[in-house]
């Protein structure tokens, strides 16, 4: 049996107010083209199929466009929402999806054996999976234990809800079928990329699951949320495919790629990663203020065709009218220009994060993504703000 493994589609992505979602339809077109020429029997998608839980019309033409490439291939798949979902949007489209051969996953079960899935392959072997959709630490955690308790015992009680989910789901496992593992979490030793580290503050927290945890029955763990392709286990084993493209510039660099696996029931499975062609390259730039145009100038006589973010290293507190001007002169994939940040940080009090309210850190983390902050985005930020603490 040949499954293909994917995750973190992330259709709808924004960077820097600029749309990747073009990039990522390619590369679930190249996927989907995958999935027919290896003879794949069988797709597993381990969540984040969109970067946000209201993604765009385009974006969702993006992914269901490659749920349909893979029915006219004749070829099955398994689907669990990601923490970036709508957990109950695509539950509502789970029974459309069924007819094009996809089963979803998408919200957790008060019957563990019901995220259980099988799908029957042409040449008549089984596939059993056990499919766990994103949990949040505040599902799994009750909001006085994170209140009342120290990190320590709210990481543990995390773990030890999640093991209960991982030991039932291996409950379903059978003899006789292929066995595999689906969850969108984050394992111990994972290594994120750079943009995860920045921006996901579940990583951050270091909420994470034991391999020792993993069903021994399963023979193969099909992981999701980490963007960097890595093997986490071995016994049982179990990776992450990464992202379908270079979705940030801390991904920059990392090669991307879906996992291939073959196995049969009761023998230990092989993977092979399978690069991926598709999505613009991503590189930072440093350059020093009196070497601009220099510096730019061999970037863009090498010829890459990529997207830049260039940061300029100047004194602190110096005025720089017309930078973003030149740059995109001599560079006009530059999608942002900035100025040495850590450099900018230490001189200036006033761009430390110490003592800053939540409202101020995810105004500073709106500019950072997208621009100014809009003004009906700040009151609902507001909104839920005001509405988690009374419910706290």
């Amino acid at each position: 049996m040949r499954v293909l493994h994917t995750a973190d589609f992330h259709a709808g992505r924004l960077l820097k107010g600029f749309d990747r979602t073009p990039e990522i339809h390619d590369a679930l077109t190249e996927i989907a083209g995958l999935a027919r020429t290896e003879g794949a029997d069988a797709v597993l998608v381990s969540g984040d199929l969109f970067d946000t839980g209201n993604p765009s019309a385009d974006a969702e033409a993006a992914v269901f466009d490659f749920f349909l490439r893979l029915r006219d291939a004749g070829i099955p798949g398994i689907v669990i929402a990601g923490n970036h979902d709508s957990a109950a949007r695509l539950d509502s489209v789970a029974g459309l999806l069924g007819w094009v051969g996809i089963q979803v996953v998408a919200q957790p079960s008060g019957d563990p054996l019901a995220m259980v899935r099988e799908v029957a392959t042409k040449s008549g072997e089984r596939l059993r999976v056990g499919a766990l959709p994103y949990l949040s630490e505040r599902r799994l955690i009750k909001a006085v234990d994170v209140l009342q308790g120290d990190l320590g015992a709210q990481r543990q009680k995390y773990r030890e809800n999640m093991g209960f989910f991982l030991r039932e789901l291996g409950r379903g496992f059978q003899p006789g079928a292929v066995n595999m593992l689906m969850a969108h979490t984050t394992m111990d030793g994972a290594v994120p990329s750079g943009s995860e580290r920045t921006f996901q503050l579940d990583l951050t927290n270091a909420y994470t699951v034991s391999g020792l945890q993993l069903p021994p029955g399963a023979q193969y763990v099909a992981l999701g949320h980490i963007h960097k392709p890595q093997t986490v286990s071995d016994a049982p084993l179990a990776c992450y495919p990464g992202s379908v493209i270079q979705l940030d510039f801390g991904e920059a660099g990392e090669k991307k790629q879906v996992n291939l696996i073959e196995v049969q029931a009761g023998r230990p499975a092989r993977v092979e990663g399978i690069p991926l062609a598709s999505g613009r390259d991503l590189k930072t730039v440093y350059v020093d203020l009196d070497n601009v145009e220099k510096r730019l100038g061999e970037v863009a006589a090498s010829g890459f065709s990529g997207l830049l973010k260039v940061v300029v290293r100047a004194p602190a507190g110096t005025a720089l009218p017309g930078l973003k001007d030149r740059v995109l002169n001599i560079t006009p994939n530059a999608l942002s220009v900035e100025l040495d940040a850590q450099q900018e940080d230490l001189a200036v009090p006033e761009l430390r994060r110490e003592g800053l309210t939540l409202m101020e850190l995810f105004e500073r983390y709106w500019q950072e993504k997208r621009g100014e902050l809009p003004g009906d985005v700040r009151a609902a930020f507001q909104e839920a703000e005001a509405q988690v603490r009374e419910g706290l």
